[in-house]
């Protein structure tokens, strides 16, 4: 272990949230676009396409959460066996994950995300092309998921469902929605949520 004062992850919360939610913000305007762009050689349905990436995201989040859960049971494990304070179990185990994020395998989460992409009845893909080629935005949105729950309370997406009532609080309308309609027909990105207070709008498409 790296010698580092107690409650070192609590004391630098603030400032990891925010530069975690200012990524979300940049992959959302980069990486997001990339993978669109993308896609858009292999598929001509543009709805098909920002499902695809939709879909990328909130397995992504699911992938990365379950690697986060298992990688702090097995954190805990080890550190309770010389555990004495001043600070508590948990807080070391907070610290030790903050400051050793480089051992996630966020290659597992990857394989898992395009495991799970590919068994999705909502989405298709040309079947010579694979979803390996959006692996870039994958692996970025799971290192930023994991990242997400070293925070206290952490960060998460918000679960979203074709035909739900748009909700103004918590999505953008995309430009090529029908304003007047009520309900989402798809989501182009997910809401950011902090326990149910959303931290940074998503995008979705409203149709008649």
């Amino acid at each position: 272990l790296r010698s580092c004062s107690p409650g070192q992850a609590r004391r630098t919360n603030a400032s990891r949230r925010a530069c975690l939610v200012a990524r979300f913000g940049d992959i959302y305007a980069q990486e997001r676009l990339d993978a669109e762009t993308l896609l858009r050689t292999y598929i001509s349905d543009m709805e098909m396409v920002q499902r695809i990436i939709y879909i990328a995201a909130v397995e992504s989040f699911h992938a990365a959460k379950m690697a986060y859960r298992q990688f702090k049971i097995r954190v805990r494990e080890t550190l309770s066996l010389g555990h004495s304070g001043p600070e508590s179990l948990e807080d070391t185990v907070l610290d030790y994950i903050v400051r050793h994020e480089d051992l996630y395998d966020v290659q597992a989460s990857v394989n898992e995300v395009i495991r799970s992409m590919n068994i999705n009845p909502k989405i298709s893909f040309p079947p010579e092309i694979d979803f390996i080629v959006i692996s870039t935005l994958i692996r970025e949105l799971c290192r930023l998921a994991f990242s997400m729950q070293t925070l206290v309370p952490p960060l998460d997406i918000a679960f979203g469902t074709d035909g739900e009532l748009f909700s103004e609080t918590k999505y953008h309308h995309s430009f090529d929605s029908d304003f007047t309609a009520a309900l989402v027909a798809y989501h182009v990105w997910p809401a950011l949520m902090e326990n149910d207070v959303v931290v940074v709008k998503g995008e979705a498409v409203t149709k008649r």
